[in-house]
């Protein structure tokens, strides 16, 4: 007891010196938020290749772009890709001149939008409770500046976001758009609450609605329609609840803002359906947008309770005090939030976002983990407004903030929070087991065993289970959140860095190394043929078209097709799997291995031996 009072007593201190001085406050705010930008998307971005399927497909198009200089339909392996706009081309492309084509390049774009969030949600977080402080005749720095930084924290380092920070696809620069609208968007919103009548008399928007606005067109260019639909539904829904919808769009000039918003963002989408046109609507629009939300696509099915899974593991570990950061907002009192200041509603406000992301993409047919990234900005707000109850109040002469919910509450979802450590624990010891065994890499899980990483995953999460349970026993309940993040910060640093670069060394190096046999051995004019798999980094790294056949029986007729033919090439390149490329029973003397490199092998399939054996067949 007497080490935590000494250690909270030297705490309190060092925040009470820090901000005293607002530049030094300031200066230490921007060096926290460049030490987790870099930790969790900087450090290591482009040490592990690209993974296969996804992500060679986008950085694949965006090289395309810049190698054609065609900039308005996206290709992939000579086909058209109408997936997504073409915002996220650009950015990967733009990255690939200045750094050149490279991983950390496709991966640049989503990790900058992924701390440009981060950032963002510090600086309104801040903004706030600076209001708060005003509103409530108070001086709490600390508590501004500590909450802010826990939001930021937060924001960043939790599951969902580290994976689509450092993944070259376009979910996190949608994220980036969406969350960063909504933050200016509530921004300009508490902006004109404050009275300022400049802001109300002018003929355009605040700043800040501006800001929002130009965002928005940003979603549009990156995913499409559900750019506008879901910033939309989220500040509709919002106003409504608080009664603010006609006052809040007169302000908002929002038919201005919409002339912003499709000014920019509608040019892109004239120009490639004038260039593409059915195909393009029919593919983007009817498959990829409402095909996805209506139907299942691709097989990506789920139960409904789907999205509760995956917000409870990939929000990990703040995920179990979601719901009563929800309940200590008594979101059910509309009285009471029609009453607030603008500027207090922020809570509801996130409250509103992470539902209405939620639910929308439940009611949605087609379900990915990727598809609720917007709303863990919203989360990680919530999360650090509940323990903004408990900071530390270093300040003479204030009171702490009310505690309007029992404190068993926060009592149990504590203790939940030890139990879903020591599961994690358990489940990180058994790991290799629970993974199912991956074709690409059958090594993987022996090695992972080997490798003691998972052992030491799970040591670690049950030694933070175990620090938790003490600060709840000791009521210190600020700290319990510092060490939540603390042990995803060792977790990132000493277990999932090394897995991932062990994962890569078995089932993506492979792949580069080929890749590289490819450019050393294709002849002019010869073809590339991939039988039984599809992995796209092939074409990424080869920079060859390659021709995909799923299945093993058509790539052999397919092969003596083309053997057939009376102006066929001399030969043709084969990758396939090693355990594939027997089931094909092609003559030994019809071909010629090249290369094999894990799971995989190239060979060269000789035509002109084909015939002499058809030949001497028919002969006999």
């Amino acid at each position: 007891m007497r080490l935590k009072l000494s250690v909270t007593h030297a705490v309190e201190q060092w925040f009470k010196y820090i901000v005293k001085r607002p530049a030094l406050a300031v200066t230490v705010a921007i060096l926290w938020l460049i030490v987790v930008g870099w930790v969790g998307y900087g450090w290591n971005l482009g040490s592990i290749g690209l993974v296969d399927e996804t992500e060679p497909l986008f950085a694949e198009a965006s090289r395309q772009m810049l190698v054609t200089g065609d900039w308005i339909t996206p290709y992939f392996n000579g086909e058209t890709r109408f997936d997504k706009p073409a915002l996220v081309y650009w950015c990967q492309a733009i990255a690939y001149a200045l750094i050149g084509v490279n991983e950390w390049a496709v991966r640049l774009p989503s990790a900058l939008a992924a701390i440009a969030v981060m950032a963002l949600v510090f600086y309104t977080v801040h903004w706030y409770f600076t209001q708060k402080d005003e509103l409530e005749q108070v001086s709490l720095p600390t508590r501004r500046y500590l909450t802010a930084t826990l939001a930021a924290a937060i924001t960043a380092l939790n599951p969902e976001m580290i994976i689509w920070g450092r993944t070259g696809v376009s979910d996190m620069l949608l994220t980036g758009c969406i969350a960063s609208a909504l933050l200016c968007f509530f921004r300009g919103y508490g902006e004109m609450g404050t009275g300022d009548k400049s802001s109300q008399q002018s003929t355009i928007p605040n700043k800040w609605y501006l800001a929002c606005y130009v965002l928005i067109a940003g979603a549009i260019l990156t995913k499409g329609p559900v750019g506008i639909v879901l910033p939309g539904i989220i500040i509709g829904a919002f106003l409504l609840y608080v009664g603010q919808l006609r006052t809040v769009i007169r302000e908002m000039r929002l038919f201005f803002g919409l002339v912003i918003i499709f000014t920019l963002s509608v040019p892109w989408y004239v120009l490639v359906i004038w260039r593409n046109g059915e195909s393009y609507i029919n593919s983007f629009f009817g498959y990829h947008n409402i095909e996805r939300f209506t139907e299942v696509v691709n097989g990506h099915s789920a139960p409904w309770y789907f999205y509760f899974v995956i917000v409870l593991l990939l929000f990990a570990p703040y995920s179990v005090y979601l719901p009563l950061a929800m309940v200590r907002l008594k979101f059910w009192r509309r009285s009471h939030w029609v009453m607030q200041a603008r500027s207090q509603q922020f809570g509801l406000f996130a409250f509103v976002w992470f539902v209405s992301i939620f639910s929308f993409f439940t009611i949605a047919v087609t379900k990915l983990p990727s598809y609720v990234l917007p709303l863990m900005p919203a989360a990680a707000i919530l999360v650090a407004l509940l323990w903004s109850d408990f900071s530390p109040t270093v300040e003479q002469n204030t009171n702490r903030t009310v505690i309007n919910y029992p404190l068993s509450f926060l009592q149990g979802s504590s203790w939940l929070n030890v139990v879903f450590l020591s599961v994690l624990s358990v489940a990180l010891f058994h790991i290799p087991q629970i993974l199912g065994k991956d074709q690409a890499a059958p090594n993987f899980n022996q090695l992972l065993q080997d490798s003691g990483i998972p052992a030491i995953g799970g040591w670690l999460w049950l030694f933070f289970a175990v620090v938790i349970a003490g600060l709840i026993l000791c009521r210190y309940w600020y700290s319990i959140i510092g060490v939540n993040l603390l042990g995803f910060v060792a977790f990132l640093i000493i277990v999932l860095m090394p897995a991932l670069l062990l994962m890569d060394q078995e089932r993506q190096l492979p792949l580069r190394q080929l890749s590289a046999d490819v450019m050393q051995f294709q002849q002019p004019n010869e073809e590339i043929l991939m039988v039984g798999f599809k992995k796209p980094s092939i074409v990424f790294y080869s920079h060859k078209q390659v021709t995909f056949i799923k299945l093993t029986k058509d790539g052999l007729q397919y092969i003596q097709n083309l053997a057939n033919q009376p102006n066929n090439p001399d030969s043709i390149l084969l990758l396939t799997e090693n355990r594939n490329f027997f089931k094909m029973d092609l003559s030994p003397d019809n071909y010629e291995n090249l290369a094999m490199k894990g799971a995989y092998q190239l060979n060269r399939i000789n035509f002109k031996k084909m015939k002499q054996e058809k030949e001497k067949l028919k002969i006999s």
